[in-house]
């Protein structure tokens, strides 16, 4: 059978300054309006999800913003197709209390809600709240334990778990979110790009978000995360890759684009961010965690977006995606710069170039990398 149609999500601005800490002009916004328009556009332009980003407390560059689950909920109400996934925090949620909103908001939205597990890379949000702030390789214990935990809560009554993290004893939830062919319960997204966070994705995740990568990089994480989830005897998550899309109608175009959102980035912010971030990936057992290859210009899109390549004309970035797809990446989460104009783009031109380049592939396995990818 030929393989499925690869997907695509897009951040969403629910946080203010945009998706790149620059001072160049992004025209988009983080209030509900915006965004209402936006998710309404984005199911019409061929995305299947979005993500609702979670920030607690004012801080580089994210000075306001809004809460992820309620966000999310809003926007599935004001779609009919969109599936919205919420990020949420261990430590900061109890897979109990979640499930319960989780269950409800799917029953609202007719089996769109997901959420997506973030072990946590902030300290100062922990620390502020009064919060324990566990080392690296803790966190992703703790989100492993929070995940087994959800999904038994949303499959399964009379729920027992003595964990290091939660206990659960004999809780029932009712009613439980739908159950469908597609899907048994809500899909639970991961992130992380770390060892410790591969190998948990192997083992209890749907889906494994990675930063920006190019395509070694990419070959190199679904290699961890299929080894992982193998000796854990289970089918292995499916692959999504962050990027930023940059389409433009030339090359050049989209390349002064890029430049220009370097140039003009907030350098203090992106510091600070860097500074922070690379803390947390540096306290991992084998000191690998995110982030810690990145470099100011890729720090200027916080999830490694420009790594990822998508920036050029649409048949450039229709060209490289397949190419992604081709080594077993299942979906893209894409962040713009103005996002209403280039979500409209994006569909408008992109994305028929990339389903017709999918319809030549072959029925085949996952390839290996290009060189000098």
């Amino acid at each position: 059978m030929p393989a499925a149609p690869v997907k695509f999500a897009y951040w969403v601005p629910n946080v203010s300054g945009g998706l790149v800490t620059s001072r160049i002009e992004q025209r988009t916004d983080w209030g509900y309006d915006y965004n209402r328009e936006l998710a309404v556009l984005a199911e019409n332009n061929g995305f299947e999800y979005a993500l609702s980003q979670v920030r607690y407390m004012a801080s580089y560059g994210a000075e306001y913003q809004h809460e992820s689950t309620s966000f999310s909920l809003a926007l599935l109400l004001a779609t009919e197709r969109l599936k919205v996934i919420a990020a949420v925090h261990p430590g900061l949620w109890h897979p109990g209390v979640l499930a319960k909103l989780g269950a409800t908001a799917d029953h609202l939205s007719d089996g769109r809600f997901a959420v997506n597990v973030v072990s946590g890379w902030f300290k100062g949000e922990f620390t502020a709240l009064g919060e324990p702030w566990l080392e690296h390789d803790e966190r992703y214990r703790r989100a492993e334990e929070f995940i087994r935990a959800l999904r038994q809560i949303w499959t399964e009554d009379h729920t027992e778990l003595a964990g290091d993290f939660y206990r659960l004893r004999d809780f029932s939830l009712k009613p439980k979110p739908l159950n469908t062919p597609e899907r048994p319960h809500p899909e639970i997204f991961q992130g992380g790009n770390s060892t410790a966070a591969r190998a948990m994705a192997g083992r209890v995740s749907d889906w494994y978000f990675s930063n920006g990568k190019d395509f070694d990089g990419v070959v190199e994480q679904l290699h961890d995360v299929r080894r992982s989830a193998a000796e854990a005897g289970r089918t292995a998550p499916k692959f999504g890759l962050n990027g930023f899309l940059i389409a433009r109608d030339t090359e050049a175009e989209a390349r002064d684009t890029l430049r220009e959102i370097i140039a003009k980035a907030d350098s203090e912010a992106v510091e600070g961010f860097g500074a922070a971030v690379k803390q947390a990936g540096q306290s991992a057992a084998d000191g690998k965690g995110m982030w810690q290859d990145s470099a100011f210009e890729d720090l200027v899109q916080y999830n490694d977006g420009f790594r990822t390549g998508l920036i050029g004309t649409p048949e450039q970035i229709a060209e490289r995606v397949v190419a992604y797809k081709k080594l077993g990446v299942d979906l893209f989460l894409l962040g713009f710069l103005h996002y209403h104009e280039e979500v409209e783009y994006f569909g408008r031109r992109v994305l028929p170039l990339i389903r017709e380049l999918e319809a030549r592939l072959p029925d085949s396995e996952p390839e290996p990398a290009p060189a000098h990818a």
